[in-house]
């Protein structure tokens, strides 16, 4: 089943045409990726799904609702969480403060329930139950990467927009990383991912698009993106 619908989708900051036609779907249960040079439109595309930047034209449907017109907040409420490149979480909160703001989208109704979701999304994270009082100022990015995520896990979406969660981090903790997105999916939640590693993607994606110029040049398997060099080379640089 379709969760996700962008259908001819353009984007634009004032008058820089970013998105030129975007139409890709994203089915339950599934990690989608989105990956692309630098400026090819990633991080637009997940900002026009959440309604930060509007698109022009085109439509953008969600569990059979179209959301094209509709404020972020509404989309959040909708069952979107999105997960930014910059993470912002808030440093002079502790980990516990901050998943406790990832409650107000919630559609879990009680103190004890919230209480139980907080502690099976920490079971993805185990240093953050270390680190459950700290402020996310002392946190190591990586650290504050696995709050981010958490932060919109416990929110319960039915969808994940993921922008870049292995950005600046080692080979180890971007391992650790693609495990636990893996796992997430594994036990339920859909993932429309952006990724610039390129074997971060083909480890956790279903399907991906690549991106370049605001277009899409490629749908397919991981195993159809491997078998074209040509895609890889033109768009990818690799």
């Amino acid at each position: 089943m379709t969760l996700l619908a962008l259908e001819h989708v353009q984007t634009y900051y004032g008058e820089a045409h970013i998105l030129q036609g975007i139409s890709l779907r994203v089915d339950a249960g599934e990690v989608v990726t989105l990956i692309g040079r630098n400026g090819a439109g990633k991080t637009t595309t997940l900002r026009s799904i959440m309604g930060l930047v509007p698109p022009r034209e085109g439509r953008i449907i969600f569990d059979s609702r179209e959301l094209t017109s509709l404020p972020t907040h509404e989309v959040a409420r909708a069952g979107i969480a999105y997960i930014p490149e910059e993470r912002r979480i808030l440093p002079n909160l502790s980990v516990a403060e901050n998943l406790r703001l990832g409650l107000l989208g919630s559609r879990t109704a009680s103190a004890k329930s919230n209480g139980a979701l907080v502690d099976e999304v920490l079971g993805y994270f185990p240093r953050l139950r270390e680190r459950y009082e700290q402020k996310g100022k002392s946190l190591s990015g990586g650290e504050q990467q696995m709050l981010a995520i958490a932060r919109g896990l416990v929110a319960r979406p039915k969808l994940m927009l993921v922008d870049e969660p292995t950005e600046g981090l080692s080979p180890l903790l971007v391992e650790n990383l693609t495990t636990i997105l893996g796992e997430i999916n594994r036990r339920g939640t859909t993932i429309l991912l952006v990724e610039q590693i390129l074997e971060v993607a083909l480890a956790l994606s279903h399907r991906l698009y690549v991106i370049d110029q605001g277009r899409i040049q490629f749908e397919g398997t991981p195993d159809e993106l491997r078998a074209d060099p040509d895609i890889q080379q033109r768009f990818l640089g690799v």
